[in-house]
């Protein structure tokens, strides 16, 4: 039985205009993808403009301001139909995709794709090491970011908060990660399945938490995408 992490496999990453997965804009993407072996043999990268003001609370993140954007990024339409295009040709060929708290990435993509009309994706089979984490190293102190465990597990992480560097950090640390939990090791098709599982009992959890202090508070569930909803709540 052949599990994902011997296979080729495939990771990818937005930076955007904002934290509400559901308004938020693309301002870089990337898809990196390596062989069976983690040898990168496939790098794609893309600087959109995205047709609104860049926040600069999200530049001070990812480094790319409005202006520059502008200047340099290629129509936002373009980017969404290219992103999307190698994204369901990877999906098609049954190679995994990586990214890390899929659903926020794939939230934006999905929004954008509506925006655009470009066709939604398959999003089967993605593999996401926030989820997993949060399985199987669940007493774990500290926080979940892609940069805090980067550090744990002794991933390099240069030029954090870029499309390129992130994702190709998110495809070491869960090579990292499946070394350390053996039962990680599986066809990628049935541990999908199993995040699917896991996200929802652990939206629960953290909602049941929640609602000790704040009564009215809901926490989503649904995993790798989240559902439609007007798009009009802000951005940042």
């Amino acid at each position: 039985m052949s599990t994902w992490h011997t296979l080729p496999r495939a990771a990818f990453d937005l930076e955007t205009t904002g934290r509400n997965s559901r308004a938020a804009r693309i301002v870089t993407a990337s898809v990196t993808v390596v062989d069976a072996d983690g040898s990168v043999i496939k790098e794609h990268e893309w600087l959109a403009d995205p047709g609104v003001e860049i926040p600069a609370e999200a530049s001070e993140v990812h480094g790319v301001t409005t202006e520059r954007a502008r200047s340099e990024g290629r129509p936002a339409a373009e980017v969404v139909r290219a992103l999307a295009a190698v994204l369901q040709e990877l999906f098609d060929t049954g190679v995994p995709v990586i990214a890390f708290n899929a659903s926020y990435d794939f939230t934006v993509l999905a929004a954008e794709s509506a925006r655009y009309g470009v066709p939604q994706l398959s999003r089967f089979p993605v593999l996401d090491p926030y989820i997993m984490n949060k399985q199987v190293d669940r007493y774990r102190k500290g926080k979940r970011t892609l940069t805090a465990l980067c550090e744990e597990y002794g991933v390099s992480l240069d030029n954090a908060h870029t499309s390129a560097a992130d994702a190709l950090a998110t495809l070491r640390m869960l090579d990292a990660m499946a070394g350390k939990f053996p039962k990680l090791r599986m066809p990628a098709g049935h541990l999908h399945q199993l995040q699917v599982e896991w996200a929802s009992a652990q939206a629960t959890d953290f909602q049941s938490y929640l609602r000790k202090t704040k009564p009215a508070a809901v926490i989503e569930g649904d995993w790798p995408v989240l559902p439609p909803e007007d798009a009009s709540r802000g951005g940042f």
